[in-house]
């Protein structure tokens, strides 16, 4: 096992996140403790979790050195919160997203833990400042929010409580770097964070696009999977200006300047994502993917399984 053996981490929340942050840990060689306030969940989840690592090991993709029994191995459920905070150097608070739910775990958690225990939520777009509220000492306090499904896509954002000492962003940076995820610092809080500031700004454009008449809701989606999407699983906005330039970044900048700024002028308002054109656009992607569990799921599948597989691709 690596040099985290024996280190404990405790996941709180066992839903779709708790469960991927789980095997994300325990693929680092780290002992897990998954906990769930609804007795017997979080023994069902680790069900769940051993059903996927099997699949993952027999179809070549398991993460880690670690076999999927040396893997389950690590992990145990609990129903009784000090039990699976117990030794835990670090916690990874995953319930649903509600400020006043998250507030209350970090408040009952910081009575069970040490000074020197890292607090972590997996909000994914709440201010820190807002999700530790309730708790007294927020030196030791961050957000490490995932992009769903950890496990698959390696992204980790680190945003800081605004008193936050520096080396907590340190320790859980080498955390995250240890288990294979990719780890991005934020230095300081904003709402939405990084990635879903740019996710929802995409989102927007493509809305409105679609709700305008310009293009179908397939096509759009072509336009991401097929066009910016193939060179934004290997390099940024940023790389990708510098690049499409014959002499980089500031050479693009003076090509297509005022061609961006024009452009960007001309989108619409914040879209309601409701009424007349939210049916419509529902309509158009049920007829794609009708909505029930079993199309839903195997899409999902075939998702996390090009996720893999890209991820092993871009190693």
């Amino acid at each position: 096992m690596s040099s985290s053996e024996g280190k404990i981490i405790s996941v709180i929340g066992s839903g779709l996140i708790g469960r991927s942050w789980a095997m994300v840990f325990m693929s680092g060689g780290y002992r897990v403790k998954v906990y769930d306030n609804k007795p017997g969940q979080a023994a069902r989840a680790i069900q769940d979790v051993r059903k996927q690592l099997e699949e993952l090991q027999e179809a070549h993709m398991l993460r880690g050195d670690l076999s999927a029994s040396e893997q389950l191995a690590l992990l145990s459920s609990h129903d009784d919160l000090p039990q699976a905070l117990e030794g835990a150097f670090f916690v990874q608070e995953c319930v649903f997203e509600e400020v006043e739910a998250k507030q209350g775990v970090f408040q009952a958690v910081e009575s069970l833990v040490g000074e020197d225990v890292i607090l972590s939520s997996s909000t994914s777009c709440l201010l820190p400042s807002n999700v530790f509220a309730r708790v007294q000492n927020r030196k030791r306090c961050i957000i490490s929010h995932p992009v769903n499904p950890p496990y698959y896509v390696r992204l980790v954002e680190l945003v800081p409580h605004p008193e936050m000492l520096p080396g907590v962003m340190d320790i859980t940076f080498a955390l995250m770097t240890s288990v294979g995820q990719a780890p991005v610092r934020l230095k300081k809080e904003i709402d939405g964070f990084a990635l879903n500031r740019l996710q929802y700004a995409i989102i927007a454009e493509s809305w409105r696009l679609v709700q305008d008449g310009v293009i179908s809701v397939r096509d759009i989606d072509l336009v991401m999977s097929e066009g910016l999407g193939m060179r934004y699983a290997f390099i940024g906005p940023m790389e990708t200006m510098h690049l499409n330039a014959p002499e980089g970044l500031e050479d693009y900048l003076k090509r297509y300047r005022e061609g961006m700024r024009r452009v960007l002028t001309t989108f619409g308002p914040v879209p309601e994502f409701s009424g007349e054109a939210a049916e419509r656009i529902n309509k158009e992607m049920c007829e794609m993917i009708p909505p029930d569990h079993q199309n839903l799921s195997a899409k999902r599948e075939r998702r996390d399984q090009l996720l893999m597989g890209l991820a092993n691709l871009k190693k």
